[in-house]
């Protein structure tokens, strides 16, 4: 699903105009974004799931078969963590086709 469909759901569901919708839409995930680079903040969606970010720190990695070292530097990874019955509900989607 694109940010496209899920304007046009929401406009269709809501009875709003995809023009304001799409502003709210932009603005969430402007939000979102803003939090998670600038701030280093996690974002909790009640009822979904949340948005965490990561540090990792700087490691050593391995090519085997060149046996060759690099050195990896520091980097912020963003992981997605859905809530159980988001996940059961996947999973029995699945299921289901």
């Amino acid at each position: 699903m694109t940010k496209a469909d899920i304007i046009n759901e929401v406009a269709i569901a809501t009875g709003m105009p995809k023009k304001e919708v799409g502003t709210v839409v932009e603005a969430f995930m402007e939000e979102v974004k803003k939090c998670l680079i600038e701030k280093k903040d996690n974002v909790y969606l009640r009822g979904f799931g949340s948005f965490n970010i990561k540090h990792r720190a700087a490691k050593t990695a391995r090519n085997i078969s060149k046996n060759t070292r690099k050195r990896r530097a520091t980097r912020w990874l963003l992981t997605s963590v859905k809530k159980d019955y988001v996940r059961t509900d996947i999973r029995a989607s699945k299921l289901a086709v």
